[in-house]
């Protein structure tokens, strides 16, 4: 009996694992070729393989690590990652889209590796699986690069305050989770693997206390630090916090409004600028002539000081035009109560805004600090003049766009003079005319600032937009800052960085120069592999962010990265990061259409898309089916780039103003990923029909949790209302035939009818649909830095149009469908 007994389990076992295998073999695409015919052919004889079995049974003894090597090599619970590589065929799988916003591939690694890893949001490379030669990158026709948000807000890191920070000595890489302790006394490098000694001091560990287990400081069990650090990482004194406002006070300024609203929000802000008591003010205003403000605290008025020389522009008072802002605050106030009023009778039109900007450095160079310029029209006197470039015939051209660079080089110099000295300059332009943002911009690019575009702000004709520039500055002068910055990426041995993206000056081959850094900058890098990587399992990638805080404290923000390193192209496939491989690709882009040209910069999207799954299909899928054909983890690949090539930033025949194009090509330039995404992705979410299933509960309030929609007229009804996520503004589109009660819920107007034509706010209606639509909304502001208006758009209002545009899958006079962009694909792929 018990001889029948283990004959029928031995048997059902290996029915069991031969049905498995049956069903893999059956339903994914595994490269037979790369499996020997011999473990996959039925056992008759103990030949050749040497396990005698049954005929009716397979070999599966040794077909399990085959099974895993056909699947790419795949080790551990491989499940997501065969996932990635399940081929979906494009033209005929149509909802592709997740039901929630799509997270980012998690990398094929140990529980224990993936826990200490760097967050997704700080740091993020295009390919979580790194190829382990640049023959291999080459065949998967993908871009290997990072995308890095290193000073964003943090609801915990970690400080450490320690006379000794351990550093590799060969390399300098900081000490993190993924290096190896040889013993307590010896750890290894995990960038350059060399052996380095453990300091005395490193032995204790001063979270819990004891003594003699280094591998538990804080430093090594998390990726992102934040180290005190000593005065061996200064030049100089930390700098105390400095900011100058450089504002334009012409006609055109006045008029639109901008001037009273700066005032009254640097009033009410004025004690939440990040700094201390060494705090520094000083303002200019400009418009033929600059004027600079003596603020020295034994006056009882500010002293205006007008320079009418704009050619050859000198600093009137050296010692109180940038005050103590805890000595000088009655005065600062004063001014910013009076300042609208000086000027409301002006009618001085023109703009010196180059001469400002060379007394702003001048006031600055001894201290460094933050330059923040407010202009609302293209520079007409002094250093820096400009011209207009832009031809409005051209705006809807599809043979090319002109003047993407700029035309003179003198902001450019001036930046780099600024850098030089610590001094970024972040640029506010608020026209609704020609600026040539395009030259003007040069100013912040190199010099590590930020870039904020208002195009037809104006008191009156657009309060919404006023509203906007009131949300952004309150965020932008209360916002972390950090001052006289530096930031080296290193990467493992082997591999290389070859260029960056984002506003900064390139110092040496891994050294940005960040005269400021804010918490809402994105950067990336693009990377190559110069040897092979062979002998290592691991890459890591570590960014160092050094600067001073409004505090005048030197600090060291460190993230680390690790990711597997693979040798079979399929687990490159299955390792692919669609948003971040499209924000990398965005970023090539604008940097093609500057140096080449806007229809070279589209050609190289599509042939990225073509070339990638053209690779795919020949070398991985090996499925002989028609149509277009794309592993999962690239399945979405189409739909951004077709998404990108409707941005403003890059589209054609789709009238756009030249001011408008650049500064969608500085955002792509200068934002973290998350944000990249919405502006070119945007999220449509039905409302009217959300229900609780799937909510969160966050502090006792219900969050609906709608599922996304294809961003097409088909998923939109008129009975319907729908919420379109762009990252800076949301839509709520309301069906003309949309339920009089969710209207009356919602927005507190009986019906369709009587919704006003500009409506910007949800009210505060005690409806449980009100409730749970203004919990959504405030759960979606809260998962980013920068404000985002709300625009309620009526089916029948001209507004509708913005909200259109938006809808990416759909057919334009100059563009292609989704569907019809496949085809496209699918033709090039053939050629």
């Amino acid at each position: 009996f018990h001889f029948y007994l283990s004959n029928f389990l031995f048997s059902y076992l290996y029915f069991s694992l031969s049905m498995t295998i049956e069903y893999f073999l059956h339903h994914w695409p595994i490269h037979l070729s790369s499996v020997p015919f011999y473990h996959v052919h039925l056992c008759s004889t103990p030949e050749p393989c040497g396990h005698d079995l049954p005929i009716s049974f397979y070999c599966v003894t040794n077909c399990l690590p085959f099974l895993s090597a056909a699947l790419g090599g795949l080790s551990g619970v491989p499940e997501l990652e065969v996932e990635a590589l399940r081929p979906v065929n494009l033209l005929q799988e149509r909802n592709l889209l997740p039901h929630r916003p799509l997270d980012a591939p998690e990398p094929n690694l140990s529980a224990d590796l993936k826990k200490a890893n760097c967050s997704p949001d700080t740091f993020r490379c295009t390919l979580t699986n790194i190829p382990q030669t640049q023959a291999l990158l080459n065949k998967a026709r993908l871009p290997l690069g990072l995308l890095l948000h290193p000073f964003r807000d943090l609801a915990q890191l970690p400080v450490i305050t320690s006379n000794t920070i351990v550093r590799c000595r060969s390399c300098r890489t900081y000490i993190n989770p993924f290096v190896s302790f040889l013993d307590q006394r010896r750890w290894k490098c995990n960038l350059c693997y060399r052996v380095n000694d453990v300091p005395d001091e490193f032995m204790y560990n001063p979270v819990t206390r004891s003594y003699g287990e280094p591998h538990k400081r804080p430093e090594v069990q998390n990726s992102t630090v934040e180290f005190i650090a000593s005065s061996d990482y200064m030049l100089r004194p930390p700098q105390p916090a400095v900011y100058l406002f450089v504002l334009d006070v012409s006609h055109n300024a006045v008029e639109g409004g901008y001037l009273n609203v700066f005032c009254h929000t640097l009033l009410e802000n004025l004690d939440k600028m990040p700094g201390d008591t060494r705090t520094r003010v000083g303002f200019i205003t400009f418009n033929s002539t600059i004027h600079f403000y003596n603020l020295h605290e034994s006056l009882s008025q500010p002293q205006m000081l007008v320079v009418s020389d704009i050619d050859d522009i000198f600093i009137p008072t050296h010692d109180s035009l940038l005050v103590n802002l805890k000595e000088s605050r009655a005065l600062v106030r004063v001014l910013l109560t009076s300042l609208h009023s000086m000027f409301s009778q002006t009618r001085e039109t023109h703009s010196a805004l180059g001469p400002a900007l060379q007394a702003a450095y001048k006031l600055m160079s001894s201290t460094g600090g933050r330059v923040s310029v407010f202009q609302t029209q293209l520079p007409t006197l002094g250093a820096g003049l400009l011209q207009s470039r832009e031809d409005p015939n051209q705006r809807s051209s599809t043979k090319g766009v002109q003047h993407l660079g700029p035309a003179t080089d003198f902001y450019k110099k001036l930046a780099l003079d600024c850098s030089g000295q610590q001094i970024g300059v972040d640029l506010f332009l608020l026209s609704s005319q020609y600026s040539d943002l395009a030259s003007i911009a040069c100013m912040s690019k190199y010099s590590a600032g930020s870039i904020f575009y208002y195009p037809s702000l104006h008191h009156v004709h657009n309060p919404a937009q006023l509203d906007k520039f009131q949300k952004d500055l309150e965020r932008y002068l209360t916002r972390k800052i950090g001052f006289e910055a530096v930031m080296r990426i290193r990467c493992t041995k082997g591999l290389s960085i070859h260029t960056f993206h984002g506003n900064f000056f390139v110092r040496s081959t891994d050294l940005l120069s960040l005269a400021n850094i804010n918490p809402d900058s994105g950067f990336a890098v693009q990377m190559s592999i110069e040897e092979s990587l062979a002998d290592t399992s691991l890459a890591c990638f570590q960014s160092a962010l050094l600067y001073t805080s409004s505090k005048g404290k030197r600090r060291i923000r460190v993230h680390t990265l690790c990711l597997p390193v693979v040798s079979q192209l399929s687990d490159v496939y299955a390792g692919a990061d669609v948003q971040a491989i499209t924000c990398l690709l965005a970023n090539m882009a604008i940097d093609r259409s500057i140096s080449s040209s806007l229809s070279d910069a589209r050609d190289a999207l599509v042939n990225a898309v073509v070339d990638s799954l053209s690779a795919y299909k020949n070398t991985v899928s090996n499925i002989q089916q028609s149509g277009l054909i794309a592993p999962a983890a690239l399945c979405l690949f189409p739909l951004y780039v077709l998404a990108l090539l409707k941005q403003k930033a890059l589209r054609t025949g789709t009238s756009t103003k030249l001011d408008e194009r650049v500064f969608a090509m500085c955002e792509f330039k200068s934002q973290p990923l998350q944000q990249i995404m919405r502006m070119v992705h945007p999220d449509l979410y039905r409302l009217d029909t959300m229900s609780d299933q799937g909510a969160l509960h966050l502090n006792d309030c219900i969050v609906p949790q709608p599922h996304l929609l294809h961003l097409t007229a088909e998923k939109l009804t008129r009975e319907g209302a729908f919420l379109m996520d762009c990252g800076n503004v949301f839509y709520l589109w309301i069906g003309k035939c949309c339920n009089d009660m969710f209207i009356r819920d919602v927005l507190g107007c009986p019906n369709h009818a009587s919704i006003p034509p500009i409506m910007t706010q949800i009210p505060e209606l005690e409806t449980p649909l009100s409730e749970r639509l203004r919990a959504l909304l405030a759960w979606l502001q809260d998962s980013r830095t920068f404000s985002s208006t709300l625009h309620v758009v009526k089916d029948d209002a001209t507004a509708k149009t913005s909200f259109f545009q938006h809808l990416v899958e759909d057919r334009s006079e100059s563009a292609f469908s989704y569907y019809e962009f496949l085809l496209h694909i699918q033709q090039q792929m053939s050629k």
